[in-house]
């Protein structure tokens, strides 16, 4: 079989879509797994042993552009593929499948795709409450409930060593300290993005007892991160090192392999560390970890459960932000201990 996915547009979407390549390559050993995904994800696919090939996707997140779409539906008709599983629901999603004559191209109904799709599956969101449910479902004949799917191999990405060391030598981290790594960005908004200054408790208390402390993101994040840094003891900071805005994805990926526990807010950062089984607390503030949950040995989640969470807005409702400002350092020090990252 040789089977074209056509891949989530976020980070840790793309991470949890790593199930489905196991559970295909499960049923089928031979199986030849190409992915179509947005050129930032393909360092990603990179680092999944299940993946052939990762082809970029030439639009940006959004864009319709029907001819370019054309175009390269019909290059990858040269292929041959046998199937295309399509895994966002959007109706030109499942265009470039059918512009290759793929002549199975499965998926959920999504946005009226029935002319494009001829291996359809209908969703019960309820029967099917986890997006990593709704991805492995279409690894082979349709079921019904979440309950007859096989047992779910969870995500496992595998560093790349030489990378890995570059990045160090490059930016100057050495391996001499045990690393607390934190993540305080969220692409979503602002309500999901836990307090810096109780970030900054969580690093204050590592850095006391002798660990150093990674900040991860992107540049839209590197205030942030300079802020806990800030909030240091002068004498601490030198052991602070703000990486964000400074990493691609696949450095980070690489980097966040080497820590001894994260801390992270609910953002693709967080899939990541889970994949890389790393003592990971996941922050929640607007999101439930019931849709999308970190996938790891070593997982525990923080957060205050409020009445008005989970509200899944991007900014508070409400302008207070209890949800997050109430969420105390203190708890999430509790939750790492949990998963094994004692100072």
């Amino acid at each position: 079989m040789k089977i074209l996915i056509v891949g989530p547009s976020w980070v840790g979407d793309m991470v949890m879509a790593q199930t489905l390549f196991k559970l295909l390559k499960q049923r089928d050993p031979q199986a030849e797994i190409d992915v179509l995904a947005p050129i930032w994800s393909l360092p990603l696919m990179a680092r999944m042993a299940e993946v052939r090939h990762a082809i970029a996707m030439p639009l940006g997140h959004g864009k319709l552009d029907i001819g370019v779409r054309r175009a390269l539906g019909k290059q990858l008709a040269i292929s041959g593929y046998d199937q295309a599983i399509v895994l966002p629901n959007s109706l030109k999603s499942a265009l470039v499948p059918w512009f290759a004559s793929i002549p199975r191209r499965t998926g959920w109904r999504g946005e009226m795709r029935y002319l494009l799709l001829n291996d359809i599956r209908v969703l019960d969101k309820a029967a099917f409450p986890r997006m990593i449910e709704r991805f492995a479902a279409l690894a082979g004949p349709a079921v019904s409930h979440a309950s007859e799917l096989p047992e779910l191999p969870w995500p496992e990405l595998q560093p790349d060593l030489n990378n890995q060391h570059l990045q160090m030598q490059r930016l100057g981290l050495t391996l001499d300290r045990p690393v607390l790594a934190l993540c305080p960005g969220a692409e979503f908004g602002e309500a999901k993005r836990w307090p810096e200054s109780h970030y900054a408790e969580v690093a204050a208390h590592y850095l006391q007892q002798g660990w150093q402390v990674w900040l991860f993101g992107s540049a839209k994040d590197q205030h942030g991160a300079a802020e806990i840094i800030r909030l240091q003891a002068a004498d601490q900071q030198a052991r602070c090192f703000n990486l964000a805005g400074q990493t691609e994805l696949a450095d980070a990926v690489d980097l966040l392999a080497l820590a001894h526990a994260v801390v992270s807010n609910d953002s693709g950062l967080m899939h990541v560390a889970a994949a890389l089984q790393r003592p990971l607390v996941a922050v929640y503030g607007s999101t439930s970890p019931t849709f999308t949950p970190p996938l790891g040995q070593q997982v525990n989640i923080a957060r205050t459960g409020i009445d008005c969470s989970p509200c899944f807005q991007r900014s508070c409702p409400y302008g207070h932000y209890k949800c997050l400002k109430e969420l105390p350092p203190q708890q999430v020090l509790t939750a790492l201990a949990q998963v094994g990252a004692r100072p």
